[in-house]
């Protein structure tokens, strides 16, 4: 059902693939958007066990996307590194592909939200807090991963 990767000696290993899921910041989520053009976002994730979770508000474009249509794709570029002898970078880029849909249960939305937080906080009291402030307005989408590819990119 999914392309294999055509450059495939670029290949990364699913092992490579996740790490970089769990170590990056952000990402770019896209959906199918009004009118069916692509809608893109970038968002702060956190990956768990073959799923990606986003916290976002409860109304909105991407919320509209996903309630029309379950299928998303989502892009994590590492940072990357300056070639030493020319203008070029070498950086490792990861694509999933799977269902995305919004949580509704209160204590899992917590939880996701919690799990979000504790990816970019400091420490664990100002998670807390921060997910009690906004435990009203938040929303939280997990995207169960249906295939994943990574490559290493050498830009020329």
């Amino acid at each position: 059902m999914f392309r294999e990767m055509r450059r495939f000696k670029q290949q990364l290993d699913r092992e490579k693939c996740v790490e970089i899921l769990q170590n990056e910041p952000r990402g770019v989520l896209a959906v199918s958007g009004d009118e069916g053009y692509p809608y893109t976002v970038p968002l702060n994730f956190v990956y768990e066990d073959g799923k990606l979770y986003f916290h976002c508000a409860k109304e909105g474009h991407k919320l509209d996307a996903v309630k029309a249509c379950g299928k998303a794709s989502f892009c994590v570029l590492d940072k990357g590194v300056k070639s030493s002898t020319d203008w070029s970078y070498y950086f490792k880029s990861v694509i999933c592909f799977g269902k995305i849909k919004i949580l509704s249960e209160k204590n899992e939305i917590l939880k996701k939200a919690k799990l979000l937080g504790m990816k970019y906080y400091p420490d664990e009291k100002e998670v807390d807090d921060e997910v009690k402030k906004f435990a009203d307005r938040v929303c939280v989408l997990e995207m169960t991963i249906e295939h994943m590819s990574g490559k290493h990119v050498h830009e020329k």
